[in-house]
């Protein structure tokens, strides 16, 4: 029985666990979500899919998930013995690894790129001006962030140690996004980085799960 995930591909978080099942080589249904007709704040779906309105949600079975980080642990966690080792479980210390830098995407690398991307792209399609000072001060975020990727990526090909793990995979969707803006300088004047991103969009899974991200 194939997966089932309620999303839409242009959406950052369904395209983050599209991305981990086509690693893993995994079937799954993409269930769409109306967001314009606000499927995702019936009752029924906040009764049995999120509570918090949000998308995307996994159902597997009778399991029902949402939050895509905490998806895609589920996702090669349970499928750890076939497609790309995510996590590296095998290995106490590369495990520990790909847990700080999970950490690091999330707590630091995410909110500003997050933002970049939301006032870069999301705000004028809804007909908001872009905020410069909004993007300045994202910016700098995310350069200071980037700065210690440099670094740490001059010693290693991916962030975690010298193999692709869900750490590196997580920051695809919105880079991917940031990739099409003017603030793709972010990553393009940091070398390592840019290795390092240009080897993540190579992937045969990432491929296949960006190419529903055409709202740039």
């Amino acid at each position: 029985m194939a997966l089932k995930l309620h999303g839409i591909p242009v959406s950052t978080c369904t395209t983050r666990v599209l991305a981990c099942a086509y690693e893993k080589g995994l079937e799954i249904e993409i269930v769409p979500v109306n967001l314009l007709a606000g499927e995702h704040k019936t009752p029924d779906f906040l009764a049995t899919k999120n509570p918090f309105g949000q998308i995307p949600v996994l159902e597997d079975g009778d399991l029902s998930l949402f939050e895509s980080r905490a998806i895609n642990k589920y996702i090669a966690t349970k499928y750890k013995d076939q497609g790309t080792d995510l996590l590296r479980e095998g290995d106490p210390k590369e495990a520990a690894l790909v847990g700080v830098w999970l950490e690091v995407e999330a707590q630091h690398y995410n909110p500003a790129v997050g933002d970049l991307v939301y006032e870069l792209v999301i705000r004028p399609m809804h007909g908001g001006a872009t905020r410069e000072e909004v993007v300045k001060a994202e910016s700098e975020k995310l350069g200071k962030v980037l700065d210690v990727y440099e670094a740490r990526l001059s010693k290693t090909k991916y962030l975690a140690g010298d193999f692709f793990s869900l750490a590196d995979l997580h920051h695809l969707p919105y880079t991917y996004y940031m990739m099409k803006t003017a603030k793709k300088d972010l990553i393009e004047s940091r070398p390592h980085v840019k290795a390092w991103w240009e080897e993540l969009v190579s992937r045969p899974a990432v491929k296949k799960a960006v190419a529903g991200m055409t709202l740039v």
